[in-house]
């Protein structure tokens, strides 16, 4: 079994155990209880089933692996340092929150994946007889490593595709949220029509901002605590700007235009910005793929035409 399979099964397999864990976690990003709400239903259709038979309906996924992890996650959060915890609950909020994991569960997810990774090039290494002993565990080592700062990896990705998808959308709220001021509504109004209107990381935000004002929170520090959340310099200077529009008394709407249009030119710069890296960017494809299939293209014609011709002379 060559390096290649052995990549390409381990890739494939680890892709399925995060793919499943990821979508049993996102299945229960709901806080209703799904106990209850089985309950619930089995009440509704007059069925009598007891508590555990409810339990057992659900997938063994919910029933033992997330319970586990989420055990190990309570252990683990009294060894690990208050600081560590708070950086990846930060992480965590940066990111969405996906899979509605806490801080504690996310860092033993580090330790399952290493094991996951590692054990499986294990697996594959013992009944391989390609390899030598000190390749094997250097596979093993490598690979364990990697499951490691998989999580990391993971949670990055999410972060930057959030803030992303943040900046690219801020235009186009800045507008809406300015002819619904505009129109006579009040700002919180106007940020309940832009969650109603959309489906994207900026509506929900808006929509939890909006949630937390009714439950009696302070506008200013639902719209600080959401620009911390997201974690971007845009979202926090039109916080700012709205919260000292509030404190003068200046025209909210003209605040709103004025941030809509300072968005739209950060954003025009950012894709000019993005264009002038494309060149940098393609260097390296260029050179390992392109460059080499001309070179292969245009000489090798004249190489075998040299080697038909000195052939001739010896």
């Amino acid at each position: 079994m060559s390096v290649i399979v052995i990549l390409v099964v381990v890739a494939i397999l680890a892709g399925l155990i995060v793919l499943v864990v990821i979508g049993a976690k996102r299945a229960k990003t709901q806080d209703v209880d799904p106990l209850e709400s089985r309950l619930a239903e089995f009440s509704q259709r007059g069925e009598a089933v007891s508590l555990e038979e409810i339990e057992l309906s659900q997938p063994f996924v919910d029933r033992v692996i997330l319970p586990f992890i989420r055990h190990l996650g309570e252990i683990s959060s009294r060894f690990t340092p208050q600081h560590v915890l708070e950086q990846t609950r930060k992480k965590l909020e940066l990111a969405g929150n996906p899979g509605n994991i806490d801080a504690s569960t996310f860092m033993v997810l580090h330790f399952v994946m290493a094991g996951v990774f590692g054990g499986l090039v294990l697996l594959l290494s013992l009944s391989s007889k390609t390899f030598t002993l000190p390749v094997k565990m250097l596979l093993v080592v490598v690979f364990t490593l990697l499951g490691y700062v998989f999580p990391d990896l993971y949670l990055k990705s999410k972060i930057d595709r959030r803030q992303k998808s943040v900046r690219k959308a801020m235009p186009d709220a800045l507008d809406l949220l300015t002819i619904c001021v505009e129109a006579g509504l009040g700002f919180d109004a106007a940020m309940s029509k832009v969650n109603e209107k959309w489906d994207n990381e900026l509506a929900v935000a808006l929509g939890r901002v909006i949630r937390e004002i009714q439950l009696g929170k302070l506008r200013r520090d639902a719209l600080r605590d959401m620009a911390d959340r997201l974690g971007i310099s845009e979202m926090t200077s039109f916080v700012a700007a709205v919260i000292q529009s509030e404190t003068l008394g200046v025209s909210m709407a003209k605040v709103l235009r004025v941030q809509a249009d300072q968005m739209r030119i950060k954003r025009r710069q950012r894709a000019e910005e993005e264009a002038h890296k494309a060149p940098i960017k393609m260097i390296l494809p260029l050179g390992l793929f392109v460059f080499p299939a001309l070179m292969i293209v245009l000489l090798t014609p004249a190489g075998l035409k040299l080697w038909r011709s000195l052939g001739s002379i010896v």
